[in-house]
């Protein structure tokens, strides 16, 4: 894995006590697998209403950090996106908030090299972390990129989820597996949404997720079911932002 950077499943992060992500204390873990498609119906209209109020702000850029030193003081709530490089961190980012540029789109995979911080003013703050699984990289870069990431997944309480996108073209893959394992190790709660639905097959589609719903069931740290999205068409962004919503509300936010 050496010379793969900037990637996710490179660090090694201290471990911490597991925790289960969609529980409180004293409360069991939902381990049980759901196979179907997550729906607006699956979240009041409350919730609805304010993941679209979440998103709808005046959403501005923040920071780029490289280094642990150049990481942005800890306000109010943040989540992160990752995942392999073209996957359409940027393009959801954009989805989500309504701005077409907010996040900057590069058809040139492994580009981002940074941690990318936005806010929308009001305590709620996005991440995009840099695509894994492709560029190449001195040893002496990678080693910086661990440095990062370490530091980012370890200290940042204020941290509430990493959402890891998947094509869902292709599903998981094995550049997938080192960054869960990492987000598991380091007791961070995740949850995969898939990416570019509408390029596949509605049966191919269930299939798909329920083929990585069972593969989550093995990751204590892993929300247990996967949002489909598309950030060409808009489905799936309404299910996201209440999600996004029902999980800032369960943190108190």
């Amino acid at each position: 894995m050496a010379g793969l950077v900037p990637a996710i499943h490179v660090f090694s992060v201290s471990r911490r006590k597991p925790w289960m992500p969609g529980t409180r204390p004293g409360m069991m873990p939902n381990t049980q697998t759901r196979h179907t498609m997550t729906s607006i119906s699956d979240f009041t209209r409350a919730e609805t209403e304010a993941g679209r109020s979440l998103f709808s702000g005046e959403w501005q850029f923040v920071a780029a950090a490289s280094t642990p030193a150049s990481l942005p003081p800890m306000r109010g709530t943040e989540i992160a996106f990752a995942g392999r490089s073209n996957v359409g961190k940027s393009s959801l980012i954009n989805a989500l908030t309504g701005r077409k540029s907010l996040a900057r789109i590069s058809r040139t995979p492994g580009r981002t090299q940074e941690l990318i911080f936005f806010t929308n003013g009001e305590g709620f703050n996005v991440v995009d972390m840099p695509g894994y699984g492709y560029a190449a990289a001195a040893k002496s870069k990678v080693a910086a990129w661990t440095a990062l990431i370490d530091a980012f997944l370890r200290g940042r309480s204020n941290l509430a989820r990493v959402y890891v996108l998947v094509d869902a073209r292709h599903g998981l893959k094995s550049a997938d597996d080192p960054a869960l394992d990492t987000l598991g190790q380091a007791a961070v709660s995740h949850q995969i949404i898939l990416t570019k639905c509408d390029e596949v097959k509605s049966s191919e589609l269930g299939a798909r997720i329920a083929g990585i719903e069972a593969a989550l069931a093995k990751r204590p740290a892993a929300f247990p079911t996967v949002i489909p999205t598309s950030s060409r068409n808009g489905s799936g962004i309404p299910e996201l932002r209440a999600a996004i919503a029902r999980l800032l509300a369960e943190r108190g936010r």
